[in-house]
């Protein structure tokens, strides 16, 4: 059985939910969803959960993301990258560093941004990509976004490479747009990789080269001469949640769908979500707090049911 997270290097051209599949069939997976999507244009980090790992997805954080991204200067696109087709040209300026650090600065804190049309986002149940292709443009709300960091990496004739430290929702896309407009032209994302998803290590990342090599090994997928895949585990990948540690009795009838006592749950206000151990340390899945110092099962890992439930009760 396969139950983690894994952070794939998603190769370029590949949609995320293409990848999970990819993940799931290599691996033998019973089940896979992704954390976060990337465009196909996109490579980098897209988080996988596995297994029983994909009922934690809703509780994984998803903290603030780094990208490299490339622009070139002096064309914008439908779709703001390489997919689309030019709809705009406009001169290039010569720029020099400095404006373009003190451009960068300006877009560093909280600002709004208008999501774009060709994104996953839905207007009236629709996703607004399929409106975007069947040629309509629609109203978007600007969202406030947050910028941690923005630095100018490399630059070149009528391109810049930048690297953005953001949180969640930030269309890189948009960014991108926004800083050529901001430079005096227009501009389109040509090159994109996430490098990082907090708080997961990028050494940590695994590509689909590797894991083709682990399927092909005789024996154990994740336990082959050339070492095991670097796996993040279920109670790391929720390791932001107040942790409750349980006894074996009341682990049993956690299994069996009561409720049960658990005093480390006393300060924590109700229906706060919690990790949960066994007496061994093992992890046992999410509960939430019922009542003062009581704690609910949520979405337990089944294994861990399975072997509660067959152990005889221990009351006296």
């Amino acid at each position: 059985m396969i139950d983690g997270i894994l952070l794939l290097d998603k190769p370029l051209g590949l949609s995320s939910t293409a990848a999970g599949l990819r993940v799931r069939r290599l691996l033998g997976a019973s089940k896979a969803g992704h954390v976060g999507s990337l465009d196909p244009l996109a490579t980098g980090m897209l988080p996988i959960c596995l297994g029983e790992a994909t009922k934690l997805a809703g509780e994984i954080v998803e903290g603030d993301k780094i990208y490299l991204f490339t622009i070139g200067l002096g064309a914008r696109t439908s779709t703001g990258d390489t997919e689309g087709e030019v709809v705009e040209r406009a001169p290039v300026p010569m720029i020099e560093r400095t404006t373009v650090d003190a451009v960068l600065a300006g877009f560093v804190g909280e600002t709004e941004q208008v999501p774009p049309m060709y994104s996953a986002l839905k207007q009236g149940g629709v996703p607004l990509y399929k409106r975007a292709r069947a040629g309509e443009i629609v109203e978007r709300p600007p969202r406030t976004i947050r910028i941690a960091s923005l630095e100018l990496v490399d630059a070149g004739p009528g391109v810049l490479t930048c690297r953005v430290v953001c949180g969640k929702g930030t269309y890189v896309r948009v960014l991108a747009e926004d800083l050529a407009r901001a430079l005096g032209t227009v501009g389109h994302v040509t090159r994109l990789r996430r490098e990082s998803v907090r708080p997961f290590d990028h050494s940590r990342l695994v590509t689909l080269e590797t894991l083709e090599a682990y399927a092909s090994t005789d024996g154990s997928k994740l336990d082959s001469p050339r070492g095991a895949l670097p796996m993040v585990s279920m109670d790391e990948a929720v390791g932001h949640l107040p942790l409750v540690c349980l006894g074996a009795e009341a682990a049993r009838k956690l299994g069996q769908g009561q409720i049960v006592d658990a005093p480390e749950a006393l300060r924590l206000p109700l229906e706060a979500t919690v990790r949960l151990r066994d007496p061994a340390g093992g992890f046992l899945g999410l509960g939430k707090v019922a009542a003062p110092g009581r704690v609910a099962p949520k979405r337990l890992v089944a294994q861990k049911v399975s072997e509660y439930n067959s152990r005889p009760s221990t009351r006296p």
